[in-house]
């Protein structure tokens, strides 16, 4: 079987995410807090925080991810009674968008795509994505992001789009992405193939199957390029 597309996550993906930030927000805000509490305690309620946000964001409610990320971290800092403001807290991460560290296998993987469209397909709002691919010289066919389609992953509009942008069906793309239920779900919804790459070797959950399952992108075109051969 051949593919006419790739469709791929960003963060997490082809740049790291922000998992080394997020302590680090969380440990301004624990000494500053006037109650008892652990960074994971503050981390777990930050993200529970910005979930359910994250969940009823789309279409008339739609909000970008910066304002999620504000709303929520001024939600957690107010439940533990820190003097933090969460504009300023969450600068680090906002600065770590649109300058993410990029892993060593994503510029040699878009090198060896360079004759087949390859579309990101972000959660990130528009600019900051657009800054993060501009550092790092990336070049890709299009970006599609939550902010375009007013809806985030895994709901099935940035796929939509991706498959109207390229003209293409969904048999005829594979998606690529670090996230099971952002990524590999999503695309599953729509009959898209996809990989679910599994960066961090996380455990395996039994309710989701990914197409294929890699440990980098070395493995991806080595592995699954043999079956999914993109038409050059």
């Amino acid at each position: 079987m051949a593919f006419k597309a790739v469709f791929l996550d960003f963060y997490g993906t082809l740049v790291h995410e922000d998992e080394e930030i997020i302590p680090l927000i969380c440990d301004e805000i624990r000494a500053s807090s006037s109650v008892s509490c652990e960074n994971g305690h503050i981390g777990g309620y930050w993200w529970q925080r910005f979930s359910s946000i994250f969940r009823q964001s789309y279409g008339d409610s739609f909000l970008p991810q910066r304002e999620i990320g504000i709303r929520s971290l001024t939600d957690t800092i107010n439940n533990f009674q820190a003097n933090g403001v969460a504009e300023q807290l969450i600068q680090k991460q906002f600065d770590h968008w649109i300058k993410p560290e990029i892993y060593e296998d994503t510029i040699p993987f878009l090198q060896f795509l360079q004759e087949t469209p390859v579309y990101i397909l972000s959660n990130i709002d528009t600019e900051d994505i657009k800054e993060a691919i501009a550092y790092h010289e990336l070049r890709v066919t299009g970006v599609i992001t939550s902010e375009d389609v007013r809806a985030y992953k895994p709901r099935p509009e940035l796929f939509e789009e991706g498959l109207r942008r390229s003209g293409l069906s969904a048999k005829d793309v594979i998606h690529i992405g670090d996230s099971l239920s952002s990524d590999v779900e999503g695309a599953q919804n729509l009959g898209i193939a996809t990989v679910w790459l599994n960066r961090l070797n996380k455990r395996i959950p039994e309710n989701i199957k990914p197409d294929f399952i890699c440990k980098d992108l070395n493995e991806v075109r080595n592995r699954v390029f043999k079956e999914f051969s993109p038409l050059h």
